[in-house]
Formats: C-alpha cells, sequence, structure tokens
C-alpha cells in the first residue's frame, strides 16, 4: 500500500474509540515470541468477529492514541533460528513458527509525528493459527490461550466452516450398484470385529457374528455409518466404492498413489491406487518391500531380525491420511517408499494443535474435517477411536527402538497446506536405541525430546535443559548427542534381554512376518525360526513348549490357523 493510503487506514484506526479484539497499539517493544503470538490472537479473533483485518500498530500511544513514533524495524530485526543454524529474518521467522502460515504483511509509514510501523493480519482461513503450536485469541484487548476459552473455540471452528462435511454429503446419482461387492463383504467382516471390541462379554461373541452375519447390506452400513439411510455417501464412494465410480467425487482425485525410489532418489516403479481404500490400503501395503533387518547390530547388543516397518503402524499412517485428506483441495494422498524410509504426505491442515499435544492429551480434537468419513472407518476397524492412533504409533516405534514418527508441517507447490509423514525404516543412531533399553523409566515425551536430538532438531532452551537434568545427553546446544553413560548401560540391558527372551509380541511379528512371505509354515519350520531366540535359560524341552503355546496362543486370537493333523499341521494366516 501507498503511504498515502496507510495514512487514511491509520487515521481510521486512531478514530476507534478503544482497543478492541482485532486492534492493538505498541511503542518500540520488539519482542519476536510476543509478536508471533499476537499474530496469532489477532488472526483468530479477526476470524471470529468477521472482521476483514486486524492490526498491530508501533508508534502509537495506547491511551492517548497520540503518533509518538517508534524505533521498531521488523525489515532489520534477526531472530535466532530455532533449528540452531544461525539468525533469521524476523518475517520468515515468524511465517516459519506459525501453523497454518499466517497472511500478515508489515507496513512502515512516515508520519509527521514521527515514523510508524503496521502489522496487517488476515483472518485465519481453514483452521486457528497457532503459534509454537499454541492458539491464542483476543478478549477486549487481552491475549489468552485459546484453549482456556472453550465457547470461543467452538464458535471459531464454526465460522471457519468445518461443519460442513463434504464426506457425509449424499451423492445424488449414485446408487447402491456402483459400490465394490468385495469391498462390502470386508466391511461386513470389519463392522463384526468392531462390534466384538466393544463387548465386554465373551459368551456373546457368536452371537454378535450371527446378528451381523443377519444383517442386510443396506442396515450393515447404516450402521456403520457409511451411508445415510440407504443413501449413498461421498464416504461410501471413497471406502467402498468401485472404482470405475470415482467419476460421482469429480473434480476430487481419489488416489493413493504408490512410488519406490533407489538410493539415489531416482524414482522406479509407481502404481496409483483409486477406490475402494477399505482394500487400497492394503494393496500399497503389499507393494512395501518390508524387509527383515538386523536391528542393533552392535557388539554390545543381541541383534534382532525385524522387520523394516511394523504392519500396523504402516496401516494407521495410511488410514490418517485418507480421513484427514483435504479431498476439496484436489490433491492425491502419495505414499513414496525410499530405500530406508517411507515417506507419506497427504493434503490439509493438521486439526490438533501439535503432535506433542495429541501424544501428551491423549484424546481427539474437538472437531475433524471429515467426521462422516472418520466415524465409518472408526467402525470398520481401520483407525482407533478416541485419538490414541497417533500415540499408538510413537509407543510401537518405541518399542522397536526405532527412530520415532517425525511429522512435518509445509505447502504444496500449488501452495495447499500438507502433512508430511517419516517412518525410519533403519536404524540412525545406535545410542538412541541403548538409551530406550536402559531407560525404560522414561516418559514418551522425554523420548520425544532425544528422538529429536538423534535427527538433529532443535531443541528449546527448557528442553535441553530437561535432557541434561535426566543425564540423557552431553555437549553445547545445538551440537547436542545422546550421553555415552546412558548408551553404555544397555550392555548390561542386553545381556539380560538375552538370557530373559522377548517379549510374546516380538516373537508374534516373527510369525507373522514369515507366513506373509512364505505363505504357509510347518511348525518344524516355527522351530528354527524361533528356537534360537528364546530365553538362554530356557532348556530345549522348555522352547519346544514356548513354541507351542505361542501358535496355540496367536489361533486362539485368530491371527493365525492350521490344516491338517497335529504332527504335520500346515499353519497360514487366518482370513479374518
Amino acid at each position: 500500500m501507498r503511504d498515502t493510503t496507510m495514512l487514511v487506514v491509520l487515521q481510521n484506526l486512531l478514530t476507534q474509540s478503544r482497543e478492541r479484539a482485532t486492534l492493538e497499539f505498541k511503542s518500540n517493544w520488539d519482542h519476536a515470541e510476543v509478536i508471533g503470538e499476537y499474530i496469532s490472537a489477532l488472526a483468530n479473533a479477526a476470524a471470529l468477529e468477521g472482521h476483514e483485518r486486524a492490526w498491530l500498530i508501533w508508534g502509537v500511544d495506547d491511551t492517548t492514541r497520540e503518533v509518538k513514533g517508534t524505533t521498531f524495524d521488523p525489515f532489520s530485526q534477526k531472530v535466532r533460528s530455532d533449528k540452531g543454524s544461525g539468525n533469521q529474518a524476523l518475517v520468515m521467522w515468524l511465517q516459519y513458527l506459525t501453523q497454518p502460515r499466517a497472511d500478515f504483511h508489515f507496513h512502515e509509514l512516515s508520519h509527521p509525528n514521527g515514523r510508524v510501523v503496521l502489522l496487517e493480519i488476515h483472518p485465519a482461513r481453514s483452521a486457528p493459527v497457532a503459534f509454537k503450536n499454541v492458539r491464542y485469541i483476543r478478549i477486549d484487548s487481552h491475549k489468552v490461550k485459546l484453549a482456556e476459552q472453550p465457547d470461543k473455540e467452538a464458535r471459531l471452528w464454526a465460522q471457519l466452516g468445518l461443519k460442513e462435511d463434504w464426506t457425509g454429503e449424499v451423492v445424488p446419482g449414485a446408487t447402491w450398484s456402483d459400490l465394490d461387492p468385495e469391498a462390502v463383504i470386508a466391511a461386513r467382516q470389519r463392522y463384526t470385529e468392531f462390534c466384538i471390541r466393544g463387548e465386554p462379554d465373551a459368551r456373546r461373541y457368536e452371537a454378535i457374528r450371527a446378528e451381523v452375519a443377519g444383517l442386510s447390506d443396506v442396515t450393515l452400513l447404516n450402521k456403520a455409518r457409511i451411508t445415510k439411510q440407504g443413501r449413498i455417501t461421498r464416504s461410501a464412494l471413497l471406502l467402498l466404492g468401485k472404482d470405475e465410480a470415482a467419476h460421482f467425487l469429480s473434480p476430487v482425485d481419489a488416489k493413493i498413489h504408490w512410488i519406490s525410489r533407489d538410493a539415489n532418489s531416482t524414482s522406479s516403479p509407481s502404481y496409483p491406487f483409486g477406490i475402494p481404500f477399505l482394500l487400497a490400503t492394503d494393496r500399497v501395503f503389499g507393494r512395501i518391500r518390508n524387509e527383515t533387518v538386523d536391528h542393533l547390530p552392535d557388539g554390545t547388543l543381541f541383534p534382532t531380525p525385524v522387520q523394516q516397518y511394523d504392519a500396523w503402524v504402516v496401516r494407521e499412517a495410511l488410514h490418517n491420511c485418507v480421513a484427514h485428506q483435504d479431498y476439496l483441495l484436489g490433491g492425491k494422498i502419495n505414499v513414496v517408499e525410499h530405500a530406508d524410509r517411507l515417506v507419506l504426505t497427504n493434503l490439509g491442515e493438521f486439526i490438533p494443535q501439535s503432535v506433542e499435544w495429541m501424544l501428551e492429551h491423549q484424546s481427539p480434537p474437538e472437531h475433524y474435517r471429515n467426521q462422516w468419513l472418520i466415524d465409518g472407518m472408526i467402525r470398520l476397524r481401520m483407525i482407533e477411536q478416541a485419538g490414541s492412533g497417533i500415540r499408538r504409533m510413537f509407543v510401537t516405534q518405541r518399542e522397536r527402538f526405532f527412530p520415532l514418527p517425525d511429522y512435518a508441517f509445509d505447502t504444496s507447490p500449488q501452495g495447499h497446506p500438507r502433512v508430511e509423514l517419516t517412518l525410519a525404516g533403519r536404524m540412525m543412531d545406535a545410542k538412541f536405541a541403548r538409551a530406550l533399553m536402559a531407560r525404560t523409566d522414561l516418559s514418551l515425551q522425554h523420548v520425544l525430546l532425544l528422538d529429536k536430538v538423534q535427527k538433529g532438531h532443535a531443541l528449546a532452551t527448557r528442553e535441553i535443559k530437561l535432557l541434561r537434568e535426566l543425564g540423557l545427553v552431553e555437549g553445547r546446544a545445538p551440537k547436542l548427542f545422546i550421553s555415552a553413560k546412558v548408551a553404555d548401560a544397555a550392555g548390561q540391558k542386553a545381556r539380560y534381554i538375552h538370557n530373559r527372551g522377548l517379549d510374546d509380541q516380538h516373537y508374534q511379528q516373527l510369525v507373522v512376518g514369515y507366513l506373509r512371505k512364505y505363505k504357509q509354515a510347518k511348525r518344524t519350520d516355527f522351530d528354527e525360526l524361533l528356537t534360537n531366540k528364546l530365553a538362554a535359560v530356557l532348556t530345549p524341552e522348555q522352547k519346544a513348549n514356548k513354541v507351542k503355546n505361542l501358535l496355540q496362543a496367536m489361533k486362539r486370537a485368530q491371527i493365525i490357523d492350521c490344516e491338517g493333523p497335529r504332527s504335520a499341521a500346515v499353519w497360514f494366516l487366518s482370513k479374518s
């Protein structure tokens, strides 16, 4: 804007009777952190009040409204980068730490009474703006955390339009013939499992199976919150629709695109998987080379052959992409397989305040973008209930001593918000795994900070102090590393595990991995697979009984099944 235009804007703002939720006057302070908090508060207040802009102005007395001038210069101010890579321009620093990226502009004005700086802030659009993962709001002239004002938070979400659920709308012209019969059969099986899981009395299981088996397709999908009174919703097409019925969703590009890259990041094979997503996610997982690797191959640790990726974690990550994709942005879900990691991306804002918030609160956010789709996916056992899926992903990776899931929030080349999740398929730092083995008392928040250290991510001063107090890190910020003392302590832990053996879940994963690769196995195959990995203190007879009991437990849990006489039984993965 030209000076004359900005002068008119300033004069109009000075005539306001008092500071309001979208207007704040300051003199000379230049605290970068507080400016970021004000951007969040004012952007959210502008959205809530329906104002076209919010303003933060330097050089004006907030009591008398007299122009006094300011020495604050946002264009030359530098801030220490949170990445520890030197100083960064204030504007870029503020952009980087607001989520979703706030839309704001600094203006400099030469006023007869002195220099004035105006910060023009656009209202939040798709989700409340957060600064450093915390959302703020203005109440009159006071800046407070949005989470402390539940009524205003609910009104703000409603104002942003998330009440309109695209996935729950009925599709004109779509009929039951547009649903994939195989997907409908799979949906019945999944819904049966959902009903059984919610029943504490095991004696009722057979009755539940019979009840669900007797439901018509219409009643089944109504109960599973896929259809509405027998009418086909967009959610029904996404999860169960035939691929040729995708035109009903146009211009949405309903695909999961699997891409393979070699060690040089050169693209190799790729394949687009269309609807129905209930079946497509398993087909995508089948394309992933989930190789067996010797995890923790260190002289002081007991080497353990494990698969690169936990099957549940990958499926949960895939299903989260399906559940939270902003389909109206027109993009597809991407799964890029590198030699040492998987990278999954979907378009749309990350609705919770932050990943850390999800891990700490262990509860779902108050609002979801695709509520009808998510309700159906919960009932088809595709995603966890009550927002526990992300936390379970982190816990599973911790128990495997692998790097934790790594979330990044950025924008696509078209400028759309995007969520990126990276799952490591290799150990990054042996000392991280040793530290987890030695310090089983660590909370998930502590492990998350330690994971940031091994990845070279920046930590706040208070976070570094906490890790030092726990004796987990050494070195000087930002060049921190995991303490060798903690890592060395894991040597004794490894010998203990060698004597005690690993838990049954680990052995079950080995069995499932074997059957997934070879399709079937005999008891002698399992003896060869497991015996040398069982606790060293067990006798051969005790090891044989351990294998037998493990297989029977997995059969009762409907993970595996067998055919033939006991002495020559052939084992395979259960159809369920």
